[in-house]
């Protein structure tokens, strides 16, 4: 492995591991840092919600920035902000302080996170994909599992402003390696304009949707939540109504048709929205029906992450054997299993048989995660990999965002029984199968869809038509 594809690989693994371990160690920290600051219920909310609204607002356009001046240039930029933010926040003299540059950590989020998979795209050849993508996933997988330990010892130990202080060096490093040692980057010879109307108003779309999502659990809130699905409906009608007419779209034409990463894409809503919406209902039983600690809470749930660090690889394996619509469609089974094993949590049920419900769902969610990025990744030009990244990293941000909050609200409805609660989010993942069934099969399959023509065109000249999924 050449010294670029080495700094590539490590730029790609450490930003992802870095935005994964900040959003779980913050869960850990909001208490002591309400209690220390001051602060209401809501405005520690809006120390998370700020950030998921900034970040989701921005990640399709800023891979349209990647591809437009180049990944490594953007990821050094998000990466160098996202520390400077960290320690901003670490040093924050109050909550209001806190939540601002919570906003701004998103901003700079939203840049390093499309940019972790284009610059992967841009360094690995379509069929070598597979690997790369799996050991970042893995990775995530590590900091799901560090992050409430890590978070709960440095709470305990230096107090809650030491879980941003953790970012600092890590992306200061990352992001001065890869502004200074990365040697040349390709660019677009011919740069189209950006589509500021339609980043404006796909941002505007997501962001009313992450409100309403965010706001479904406060019964009080029922008019900015109507309020919000009304301004998503709008900006989303005239988002669709601006990239027909463009000549620059923001979202090439063809990219989430069904022979591209649009499957994919609903794959993973489904699947994170049933994984994430099913480890809050766990999480919110254990603690508060068992009375377990945050602690042991995390280590009841360690099959799960265990089988995501383990599974990444294998699924890579499995994906090249069998392709990824035998791949994914076995996956989505298992974290519907999964989930469904866990119905029976509560007073009675054993460890074992909890274990064995994380177990499930980490292995089914790991496989759906490294199948569906590979092809969104793959299945689009070096020249739109920013986008296709940022598509995949939204899927990421409101699929969890939807599963956390049909939990709260089945939980309001049916007085806290998590049985009814996980069997609906056992059906939403299911979901997902008719979207596996559209992935691309085996190499050579007749069945295996190909990238649509007005996506090839936009290849380098140096590539010759479509790589075959392995």
């Amino acid at each position: 492995m050449s010294a670029h594809r080495r700094l590539t690989f490590a730029g790609s693994v450490v930003g992802a591991v870095i935005v994964a371990l900040d959003g779980t160690v913050l869960t850990v920290a909001q208490p002591t840092l309400q209690r220390d600051l001051h602060a209401s219920l809501a405005q520690v909310q809006w120390t998370s919600t700020g950030y998921l609204i900034a970040v989701a607002g921005l990640l399709v356009f800023a891979g349209r920035l990647g591809d437009r001046y180049g990944h490594r240039r953007i990821f050094a930029l998000g990466m160098l902000g996202f520390g400077a933010a960290s320690a901003g926040i670490g040093s924050a003299p109050g909550i209001n302080w806190v939540i601002g540059l919570r906003v701004v950590q998103g901003i700079f989020g939203a840049l390093l996170q499309p940019a972790t998979l284009g610059m992967l795209r841009a360094a690995y050849p379509p069929e070598k994909l597979g690997m790369p993508i799996a050991v970042r996933t893995s990775a995530i997988g590590v900091a799901a599992a560090a992050g409430p330990l890590v978070g709960g010892a440095l709470v305990t130990s230096f107090g809650w402003r030491a879980v941003f202080f953790l970012n600092i060096a890590p992306a200061l490093v990352m992001g001065v390696l890869a502004a200074v040692a990365g040697g040349p980057e390709q660019t677009p010879a011919a740069r189209p304009p950006l589509d500021l109307p339609g980043a404006g108003l796909l941002a505007a779309t997501l962001v009313c949707v992450v409100y309403a999502l965010v706001g479904i659990p406060d019964s009080g809130r029922a008019t900015a939540f109507v309020a919000a699905l009304i301004g998503a409906a709008a900006a989303g009608c005239a988002f669709v109504r601006h990239e027909r007419r463009t000549a620059s779209p923001l979202v090439p034409a063809g990219m989430l048709g069904p022979a591209a990463a649009g499957p994919a894409l609903g794959l993973l809503v489904a699947a994170s929205a049933a994984m994430l919406g099913a480890l809050f209902v766990t999480s919110y039983v254990l603690q508060n029906a068992l009375g377990l600690d945050p602690l042991h809470t995390a280590l009841r749930g360690l099959p799960g992450p265990v089988a995501m660090v383990l599974g990444g690889p294998v699924a890579a394996v499995l994906m090249r054997r069998y392709g990824p619509r035998r791949t994914a469609g076995a996956a989505v089974l298992l974290l519907a299993l999964g989930v469904l094993v866990l119905t029976r949590i509560g007073e009675a049920s054993e460890v074992v048989s909890t274990g064995m419900g994380f177990l499930l769902m980490g292995a089914g969610f790991v496989t759906v995660m490294v199948t569906a990025t590979t092809v969104v990744v793959r299945q689009v030009p070096v020249a739109s990999a920013g986008v296709a990244g940022g598509l995949k990293q939204t899927a990421m941000n409101v699929g969890p965002t939807v599963g956390v909050a049909a939990a709260s609200t089945l939980m309001t409805c049916t007085n806290a029984a998590p049985g009814p609660t996980l069997a609906v989010l056992a059906a939403v993942s299911l979901l997902g199968v008719p979207f596996a069934l559209r992935l691309p099969g085996r190499p050579g399959h007749p069945a295996s869809p190909d990238i649509p023509a007005s996506l090839d065109q936009e290849r380098p000249p140096s590539v010759e038509g479509p790589a075959p999924v392995r």
